[in-house]
């Protein structure tokens, strides 16, 4: 049994859900979002609440059940708060600019990196050292957050890249030098 998939996601105030067959199609203040679902799971919409449930006792239908509840709960809040991410600048003359909607990165290569957000993403520079990706799918603020910490990703030895806020790099220790 999921203990995910059981939890009924309740909809809030202001984002509309409708069902088309295994199509879930959610719209919100944020946007309209549209998925769909495998057909190892069964969704009913109740009242003000989504549930998920498997078609039988398979292992892909009991897979299936717990990420397809995910899912639908994830275009849920994104359509009513939206995500974001935070990600960090570290290293020497390392910066961060907007010109426009692009997001502009100077790290330490010998032209700066511009990178264009698709519609529903969004790049807000509250300094030149951090970053936030927003947006209200979920899968695409994580994809083009790991897009610009590609850029320069952490390196083991100073520490100097990019990296998510609160993430731990794993340092590892230089040479030590002739004796």
């Amino acid at each position: 049994m999921s203990r995910i998939g059981k939890v009924p996601i309740t909809i809030p105030a202001g984002v509309e859900v409708t069902l088309d067959g295994q199509t879930v199609k959610v719209k919100g203040s944020r946007g309209t979002l549209q998925r769909t679902l495998r057909p190892e799971v069964k969704i009913t919409l109740e009242g003000s609440e989504v549930r998920v449930a498997p078609i039988d006792d398979s292992g892909q239908a009991r897979a299936q059940w717990g990420l397809s509840r995910t899912l639908i709960a994830n275009m849920v809040e994104g359509v009513s708060k939206g995500f974001e991410k935070h990600l960090e600048l570290a290293g020497v003359g390392y910066r961060a600019s907007k010109q426009g909607q692009r997001l502009v990165l100077a790290v330490g290569y010998s032209h700066p990196v511009h990178i264009d957000p698709p519609s529903g993403i969004e790049f807000d520079v509250p300094n030149p050292t951090n970053v936030l990706v927003k947006g209200y799918d979920r899968e695409m603020v994580g994809e083009i957050a790991a897009k610009v910490r590609g850029v320069r990703p952490p390196e083991p030895y100073k520490g100097k890249g990019i990296h998510y806020k609160g993430e731990r790099i794993r340092r590892k220790v230089g040479k030590t030098g002739k004796k």
